[in-house]
C-alpha cells in the first residue's frame, strides 16, 4: 500500500489524523507554516512520524496521494491551491477518521449553540453506561481516538470549516441547530456557500440515518429545500406542535418520538431560549438511541454548562457577573441579551467582523443600562448603541472593564460579558478573555 499522507497542520487535529494514518499503514509527513507546540511535537517524535514547521515545502507535500487540511487552513491558502492544480484529493480529519470506524457518529454544528449541544448530548449518553467519546471541533481529536481510544459511539462537534473537506462523511445521527452568518470571510462573504457548507452535515446520510434540526430557524429554512436530503428528519421548535416531534407547550418540553416524554422546562439546567433548543435536539438524539426517559430527564437537570457560555461567575454586593466569552457573533449575544431578566451592564467589544448591530437594538434599548466596551476599535459599538443607551465607556483591558463595570452596577444588576467580537485584539483566545474577565471578577 505504503500510499503519502500529507498533513498540514500541527495541532489537535492534524497530530490525530497522523497518528491513524501511520496505523493504517501509510507514509506519513506534517506541515505546518507556524511553530508546532511541544506537546504535538513530542506525540509525533515518539512515534517516529516526520514532519517541518514554519514552512511548507512543496516538494515534500506536493507528492501526495491525499492531503488531509487543518480546519483552519482556508482553501485560498498558496499550498492548497497548488495542490488542488495537481488534482491531490484534499480531505478533513473527520472525513479520514470516519473511514476507519463502524461505529456510530452524532455529528452536530451550527453557527451557535453547538458546544453547548454537543456536551449535553455525551452528557447524557455517558450518564446512560454508553462507550461514548467525545470530540471533533471540541475536546479530542475523532482520528486519534478511532486510531487509539475506540468507542461504540462518538459525539463530535463539527463546523463548516471541517465539513467543506467531507467526501463520505456520514453521521448515524445529525443535528443542525442553525445557520446565522458567521466566518464569511472564509466564503467569499456569500452567505449560500457557508450554509451549503452545513448542510455537508447530511449529505451522505441514507434513509437508516437521522437528520434532527431547527424548524424555526430562517436559515435551515431558507436553504434546506435546495437539498435532497435522505436521512428521516426530527425537527424541534419551541412553538410549532403539529409538525415537530420535540416542542415547548405550557412550560413543559415534550419529545414526541418513540414513546413521548415531557419534563417542565423551569427543572432544565440550562436557562435561556437557545438552551430550550439545545435540551430538544439533544433529547431527540437520546430518543433516537432508545435512551430511558429517567436518563434523559437526569442529565437535563444536573447537566453543567460550559466554561465561557453564559458561566455563572460570583454574585459580588447584589450584582451578578457572567462569563459568555465564547459568544464571538452578533447572534450569540442575542441568545445571551434574550435570556437576562435584569438591567444589564454589557461588557462588549474586540475583532469586528463584519457584525451587522441593528438586530440587537430593540434587546438593548429594552435590557442594557450601560455598555463597556472591551477593544482597541470600539467606534462600531458607539455607532450602533449610543441612542438607546444613556453611557458607553472604553477600556482595553479585562481588569478596567469589569472596575468600570462594577463601577456603573447597582444591586440587582447583572454584568454580562458576551463581546459579540474574536478576541485576538488584546487576547490570545475568548478562553483567555474569558479567564482574565473571571479573574478580575474575584478580585473585586
Amino acid at each position: 500500500m505504503n500510499q503519502r499522507i500529507v498533513i498540514l497542520g500541527g495541532a489537535e487535529s492534524g497530530v490525530g489524523a497522523a497518528i491513524l494514518a501511520q496505523k493504517q499503514g501509510f507514509d506519513v509527513f506534517v506541515s505546518d507554516m507556524s511553530a508546532i507546540k511541544d506537546k504535538y511535537k513530542e506525540e509525533l517524535m515518539k512515534r517516529n512520524i516526520s514532519f517541518e514547521e514554519q514552512q511548507h515545502s512543496e516538494e515534500k507535500i506536493l507528492n501526495a496521494s491525499e492531503i488531509i487540511k487543518s480546519p483552519g487552513i482556508p482553501h485560498k491558502a498558496a499550498i492548497i491551491k497548488k495542490a488542488i492544480e495537481k488534482n491531490i484529493p484534499i480531505i478533513s480529519e473527520i472525513e479520514f477518521g470516519s473511514r476507519y470506524t463502524a461505529s456510530k457518529i452524532v455529528a452536530i454544528s451550527g453557527s451557535n449553540g453547538k458546544s453547548t449541544c454537543t456536551s449535553l448530548t455525551y452528557h447524557i449518553f455517558k450518564k446512560a453506561g454508553l462507550d461514548v467519546g467525545l470530540g471533533g471541533n471540541i475536546g479530542n481529536s475523532f482520528a486519534q481516538m478511532v486510531a487509539e481510544e475506540p468507542h461504540d459511539i462518538y459525539v463530535l462537534e463539527v463546523s463548516s470549516f471541517q465539513l467543506d473537506d467531507t467526501t463520505s462523511f456520514k453521521p448515524y445521527v445529525s443535528i443542525l441547530l442553525n445557520i446565522t452568518p458567521d466566518h464569511l470571510d472564509r466564503y467569499d462573504y456569500t452567505f449560500s456557500k457557508y450554509a451549503n457548507a452545513k448542510f455537508n452535515i447530511a449529505k451522505y446520510q441514507t434513509a437508516s440515518d437521522y437528520f434532527i434540526y431547527c424548524s424555526d430557524d430562517e436559515g435551515i429554512n431558507e436553504f434546506i429545500p435546495h437539498y435532497n436530503i435522505q436521512a428521516q428528519t426530527l425537527t424541534f421548535s419551541l412553538d410549532k406542535k403539529e409538525n415537530s416531534l420535540a416542542y415547548i407547550e405550557n412550560n413543559y418540553l415534550t419529545l414526541n418520538h418513540k414513546p413521548s416524554f415531557t419534563m417542565l422546562t423551569n427543572d432544565l439546567s440550562l436557562k435561556g431560549t437557545h438552551n430550550l433548543y439545545n435540551s430538544m435536539a439533544a433529547g431527540l438524539a437520546s430518543k433516537v438511541f432508545d435512551l430511558k426517559k429517567d436518563i434523559i430527564r437526569e442529565s437535563l437537570m444536573d447537566f453543567k454548562g460550559l466554561e465561557h457560555r453564559l458561566e455563572f461567575v460570583a454574585k459580588i454586593q447584589g450584582v451578578e457577573y457572567i462569563n459568555d466569552s465564547k459568544a464571538t457573533n452578533v447572534n450569540s449575544v442575542w441568545y445571551a441579551l434574550e435570556s437576562m431578566n435584569k438591567p444589564v451592564i454589557w461588557i462588549a467589544g474586540g475583532v469586528d467582523k463584519g457584525n451587522e448591530y441593528e438586530v440587537l437594538q430593540p434587546l438593548v434599548k429594552k435590557k442594557v443600562k450601560a455598555i463597556v466596551c472591551l477593544g482597541k476599535d470600539n467606534l462600531k459599538i458607539h455607532e450602533a448603541f449610543s441612542r438607546y443607551v444613556d453611557m458607553i465607556a472604553n477600556t482595553n483591558s479585562a481588569q478596567d472593564a469589569v472596575r468600570m463595570a462594577h463601577k456603573i452596577a447597582a444591586k440587582g444588576d447583572v454584568v454580562l460579558l458576551s463581546p459579540a467580537c474574536a478576541s485576538f485584539d488584546l487576547f490570545q483566545n475568548y478562553e483567555e478573555r474569558g479567564t482574565q474577565f473571571k479573574q478580575a471578577v474575584l478580585s473585586l
